[in-house]
């Protein structure tokens, strides 16, 4: 017995379980994942009633990216896992200024309106359910939201997105405007000249 403990100590094995395997450090996820709505969906069959789970999952990495999806399984796990896959797909980066949105903007989906104004900083995140979970997860910090239509997560959640995904650059706008105006200035100044 105390040979095969001094065996056993000389090849490196602790004798519990996983032997003398180093421990291994997780990777650290690309994305935070947050469950929106778990729902219980039924299909009529020919041999009866078939449940399965429906989940809604919101992605992000608090850095200007972020995606939703939904998918049905068997069980809740299998539903959360499609769903966390499928909302890696439909990941894109969202415009953003100072932490916040570069415009007011109103976006409707379905039965779905939001209404989305950028915020001073301090402010935080003034929105509730879908809305909030889709904008801490892009990492905007300061907004102000509003859910004007329908009740569903699911909906709004989509109609926020489709929001995000419009925004533009305040940026650009600025440039586009004073191009406008140096072009009437120039305009003006040729106009003068000729009259004269």
């Amino acid at each position: 017995m105390e040979a095969e403990k001094k065996q056993g100590q000389k090849h490196g094995r602790s004798g519990g379980r996983g032997g003398d395997k180093p421990f291994r450090k997780r990777e650290p996820k690309e994305f935070e994942e947050q469950v929106l709505e778990i729902a219980r969906v039924t299909r009529v069959t020919k041999g009866g009633k078939r449940m399965r789970f429906r989940a809604a999952v919101v992605i992000g990495d608090k850095k200007g990216r972020v995606g939703f999806s939904t998918a049905s399984g068997v069980d809740v796990q299998k539903a959360v896992s499609k769903a966390v896959n499928r909302a890696k797909k439909t990941v894109f980066h969202v415009t953003m200024y100072k932490k916040t949105i570069p415009h007011a903007i109103l976006m409707k989906y379905v039965g779905a309106r939001v209404l989305l104004k950028p915020a001073p900083e301090g402010t935080g995140i003034k929105a509730g359910s879908a809305m909030r979970v889709v904008l801490e997860l892009s990492g905007i910090s300061n907004v102000v939201g509003k859910q004007l239509g329908s009740a569903s997560k699911i909906s709004n959640a989509l109609a926020t997105i489709a929001a995000l995904k419009a925004l533009r650059r305040k940026i650009e706008k600025t440039k586009v405007v004073k191009e406008e105006k140096v072009e009437k200035v120039e305009e003006q100044k040729e106009e003068s000249q000729l009259a004269s």
